[in-house]
């Protein structure tokens, strides 16, 4: 510093210029300690300080200033990064739509599985397989003899024993449907875990959700061995082969039941990172949104006594409607004893609460229509509500049909599939309002 070339006057003139343009503004916003120091810098570097750096002392001066500012200017600026830092870590996270969309994805699959398990009970193949291998058993047979070999197995079950007339072919068919089934499960599984496992590294999966991911994934393993342990109810049935072998309609109805808030979970999970609609002003929604959480209950629960009309092939027994023959109360409603049984095991009683369930269920869904309308709603909960309606309208008509035709495969699986859309519409109304901001 003791002799300054005329380039290096022009230098510290530009970093004057840019202090005062640019540095010291910025400072003075953001931190209210800076203003004197930078007002320092600044003096320092006026054009007579400059034009005393031919001489020693001016040098020294300046080193001794330059050094006594260095301390607060290394200070400031730790502190704004560390500012900065905390208030990164502060901003909340936003959803990403990409989550949501796969997470619909995964519904769609969980939607199919529990279509094609419906059509697999529907035509009596879920015990074709007899056993559970959860990694070979995707391969199924490819030569002849494995599935000559595979028909053997199915031989020493009840099922075989009470139809032996099942020739291979039959058995082709009905080995299908359950293998596709089961594929569909493990698919389910992968579309889940590895997407779920990827989202989390990136950082994608909100910190509210890390907990809700892991209880899902958890609840497909679990769905899977409940499957297992359902057929099994079945091929130990009867060993025999006297009375038609079934599966118990305990373990079918938490099967199905697992399905099912598997999908809710998913469903409500993926909504949670789709843009919030805005709620009117001035509006209050009372206990509305909390009706509307009821009423998604009131769907599933109504779709779980369907499942034991399922089990207990109930829908095979008074085929009329409105009434159970000739009378609007059958008189064998409640001839097990103890009474309770009767709501699990008679297969009058188990129809005759699903009717009844499915009446009042319909009842609920129109009076949320009728009291929604005087409510200001915006368009996707309106959309909902509308079409939680309509669903209703056509479940029951779907219902009443299947009944009344003796359960066809077609119309029975196209009701099973109508109750999962029911709890679409129901779960996406509830979501729409419980999600609403203050």
């Amino acid at each position: 510093l003791a002799s300054l070339s005329p380039s290096s006057l022009v230098f510290l003139s530009m970093l004057r210029a840019a202090c005062r343009a640019a540095v010291f503004p910025l400072a003075t916003s953001a931190s209210p300690f800076a203003p004197s120091m930078f007002q320092k810098l600044s003096s320092v570097l006026r054009a007579p300080a400059l034009r005393s750096f031919a001489t020693n002392n001016a040098s020294n001066s300046l080193r001794t200033q330059l050094k006594s500012l260095a301390a607060p200017i290394r200070n400031s600026v730790q502190r704004a990064f560390a500012t900065a830092t905390q208030e990164a870590v502060a901003a909340p996270q936003q959803p990403s739509k990409l989550v949501g969309y796969w997470l619909f994805g995964c519904c769609g699959l969980v939607f199919t599985t529990v279509v094609v398990g419906g059509i697999t009970r529907l035509t009596e193949s879920g015990l074709s397989i007899v056993t559970w291998e959860p990694i070979r058993g995707v391969k199924r047979p490819g030569t002849q003899e494995e599935w000559e070999q595979e028909f053997e197995k199915y031989k020493q079950f009840p099922e075989y024993k009470y139809n032996q007339k099942i020739t291979l072919d039959e058995f082709k068919f009905i080995f299908h449907m359950e293998w596709g089934h089961r594929v569909l499960g493990r698919l389910v599984g992968l579309a889940f875990v590895i997407p779920a496992a990827l989202f989390y590294a990136r950082g994608k999966i909100l910190p509210q959700h890390k907990r809700t991911m892991l209880g899902l994934a958890s609840l497909i393993g679990f769905q899977g061995a409940l499957g297992w342990y359902m057929v099994k109810s079945g091929l130990d049935h009867d060993p025999m082969g006297a009375h038609v072998p079934r599966v118990s309609q305990y373990r079918l109805t938490a099967h199905l039941g697992s399905a099912f808030l598997l999908y809710w979970g998913m469903l409500w999970t993926g909504l949670q990172y789709m843009p919030v609609a805005a709620r009117a002003p001035g509006v209050s929604y009372g206990r509305l949104p909390t009706a509307a959480v009821a009423l998604a209950g009131l769907v599933f629960t109504t779709a779980m006594s369907g499942a034991l009309v399922a089990g207990l092939d109930a829908g095979l027994v008074y085929n009329s409607f409105p009434k159970m023959g000739d009378d609007w109360v059958p008189s064998d409603i409640l001839r097990l004893e103890p009474t309770y049984k009767n709501f699990f095991e008679n297969t009058t009683t188990v129809q005759f609460d699903h009717r009844y369930l499915a009446i009042f269920t319909l009842c609920c869904i129109n009076a949320m229509y009728f009291v929604s309308r005087r409510v200001p709603l915006h368009r996707r909960a309106r959309f909902a509500v509308t079409g939680l309606t309509h669903m209703s309208w056509l479940q029951v008509i779907l219902g009443i049909s299947t009944l009344i035709y003796f359960v066809p495969t077609p119309l029975a699986a196209t009701h099973q599939a109508g109750s999962l859309a029911l709890l679409t519409f129901a779960v996406w109304f509830a979501h729409e309002l419980k999600r609403l901001p203050k």
